[in-house]
């Protein structure tokens, strides 16, 4: 029977992680109540953006953007991938990164190899473990990510694209679809598509009927509100993976919460036991020394 002294001790530790992940997930539930107000914050945004670009690419006719423009002599693509800076998110990172690597290997085969642009030290660092080459790191975008943060990483991809060094750029994050559903994502975020609105038949037959008058001219307006779309849809990405990481880390610090309060029920059990032991073996001893003297 183990030592009682010993048993102690453990439970103790026991007790003090416990506190410590009990604390970690009312914090992460706290930050994914703030990360989620912020991703469904800009959707409206991000929606409406995208359909007055698809308007005004339907009723301006003929007009072209370098954005949408396709590169098939190009043989070199842009993959970025979302990790987190932090780890105790169970599965997070590693569902992201077995995307990415079929990702690459995809790319690879269609004969357009990918510079990797990482964002998160996780992902970072097992890239550096497989020895795996990276053409940019980016570490310094928190888990609250803001806007001016994102932008200058959308303004160097589209700058790539527009002078025809890269022919395509996805990206790889965690996707939120429910707080009980996320899932790893392979977005398309350049050359940018004719997208159509989402509508109803009958507001789609009032759209065809609808007339533009456009001033600025079409080309002036896209040059806007393309470049503008883009860095939406990107900052979109990292608002969802964002909330996805606390949903995760919530999770996980539940899930070892309970299993230290499952362990500390086993460890208690099993110190009665070896105290139960420890009387009965000093009862006895007594008893003997008695029966001795008599």
């Amino acid at each position: 029977m183990a030592n009682a002294r010993v048993i102690v001790r453990r439970r103790k530790s026991v007790r003090n992680i416990r506190k410590i992940t009990r604390t970690m997930q009312l914090i992460a539930t706290a930050r994914f109540q703030a990360s989620l107000q912020r991703a469904m914050a800009t959707k409206p945004y991000s929606e409406k953006l995208a359909e007055l670009v698809a308007d005004i690419s339907r009723a301006a006719k003929n007009v072209s953007h370098p954005l949408m423009a396709s590169h098939p002599d190009v043989k070199r693509s842009a993959l970025l991938i979302v990790t987190s800076n932090r780890g105790l998110c169970g599965s997070y990172n590693t569902n992201v990164l077995r995307l990415a690597l079929q990702s690459l290997t995809d790319l690879e085969s269609r004969g357009t190899p990918a510079d990797v642009y990482m964002v998160g030290k996780k992902g970072t660092n097992y890239f550096r473990f497989l020895r795996k080459p990276v053409h940019e790191r980016v570490t310094n975008i928190t888990d609250a990510p803001r806007f001016d943060q994102v932008e200058p990483l959308a303004n160097t991809l589209m700058g790539r694209f527009e002078r025809g060094e890269i022919a395509s750029v996805e990206v790889i994050y965690m996707r939120f679809h429910t707080m009980g559903q996320q899932r790893p994502h392979r977005l398309s975020l350049l050359p940018l598509r004719s997208e159509e609105r989402k509508t109803t038949p009958e507001s789609d037959q009032t759209s065809r009927q609808t007339e533009f008058e456009f001033s600025p001219a079409p080309k002036e307006l896209l040059d806007e509100l393309l470049p503008a779309m883009v860095r939406m849809r990107l900052f979109q990405c990292f608002t969802d993976a964002a909330a996805c990481e606390q949903i995760a880390r919530m999770v996980a610090m539940k899930a070892a919460t309970d299993s230290a309060g499952e362990m500390i029920t086993t460890l208690t059990r099993k110190y009665n036991r070896a105290r139960q032991t420890q009387i009965t073996m000093e009862l006895l001893d007594i008893i003997g020394g008695a029966n001795a003297l008599a």
